[in-house]
């Protein structure tokens, strides 16, 4: 596969040592003034506001992108602390990253996509149109894009090194890689997130199809970390437009992945060269998207 436009170079951030730049995310870890050491036990966690599709980091960011993911999953953090504890621990950030940063635990990631499924669409829909299984969960026959299932079902994915694809586990995977006992930790607290999530969104006119949730272990338990039900990690889909039987909607990226997909583009996504810069008017459009999840789900302005 052919490499995806390089990684900006970090920010110089007094006090801090730069540890690792992913997709979207900078990590950060402070140094201790005494010993002039990296502290090992906390890091900063910044949001840039770069946005990846088909596991490329595009070329153009999308202003604001990184305001809207850490202060929408701080949101949810408070509105999830009763299932789960999580690794904030604190705002108090570097003026440069103010908003778009957060101090956080230094944790051991579980090595697991958790990802779970409210309503059938995505990759779950192509594993199911394959065999009818997702994950390796037999579904019933009939089921068509946009399909609700009674209950949240846990699909789980491998985490793939960055530039190659997650691929679909089963449950038996997951317990063979982590334990019969994290394994069922992690399945019930990705569903009931997901479930809170909904009962939520419902009442402001938004579902959330699904939703990729990490934790990190401490202590033997699982803790909440990274980022929690954002237009990043999960499929946000306005309940008064939701019709199954085909694509639905959006307020996530899925808008840049059907504009790259799209003629307009001009990119084919098997040559495995690097799509083309977004437009300003898709830019613009995806950030509203962006803002609109944020406002309609906390009540808040951006």
């Amino acid at each position: 596969m052919a490499d995806a436009p390089a990684t900006p170079a970090p920010l110089e951030l007094p006090g801090y040592a730069h540890v690792y730049s992913g997709k979207v995310r900078d990590l950060y870890a402070p140094v201790d003034a005494a010993t002039g050491t990296a502290r090992p036990d906390q890091l900063l966690l910044v949001a840039s506001d770069r946005i990846s599709a088909f596991d490329f980091v595009l070329e153009t960011p999308v202003p604001d992108k990184g305001r809207v993911l850490t202060q929408m999953s701080l949101w949810w953090f408070d509105q999830l602390a009763d299932i789960v504890p999580n690794h904030v621990v604190s705002t108090e950030v570097p003026d440069a990253v103010q908003g778009r940063a957060v101090l956080v635990r230094r944790l051991e990631m579980l090595p697991v996509e958790c990802v779970a499924r409210a309503y059938l669409t995505g990759g779950g829909l192509r594993e199911y149109r394959a065999d009818g299984h997702v994950s390796g969960i037999r579904l019933p026959e009939g089921l068509v894009d946009g399909s609700r299932f009674p209950e949240p079902i846990f699909t789980p994915s491998t985490k793939a090194p960055q530039g190659e694809h997650d691929e679909p586990m089963s449950y038996g995977a997951v317990e063979a890689l982590v334990g019969a006992r994290l394994a069922a930790r992690a399945r019930d607290l990705t569903t009931r997130i997901l479930s809170r999530g909904n009962e939520i969104g419902a009442q402001r006119g938004i579902l959330i199809a699904d939703t990729k949730v990490e934790f990190g272990v401490e202590g033997g338990e699982l803790v909440l970390a990274d980022e929690v039900l954002t237009p990043d990690s999960s499929r946000f889909w306005p309940a008064d437009q939701w019709e199954p039987g085909h694509p639905q909607p959006s307020f996530d990226k899925e808008f840049v992945r059907e504009w790259l997909l799209s003629p307009a583009s001009g990119w084919d996504k098997a040559s495995g060269a690097a799509p083309p810069p977004l437009p300003e008017e898709v830019l613009e459009r995806t950030r509203a998207k962006y803002v609109e999840a944020y406002e309609r789900l906390t009540g808040r302005s951006l």
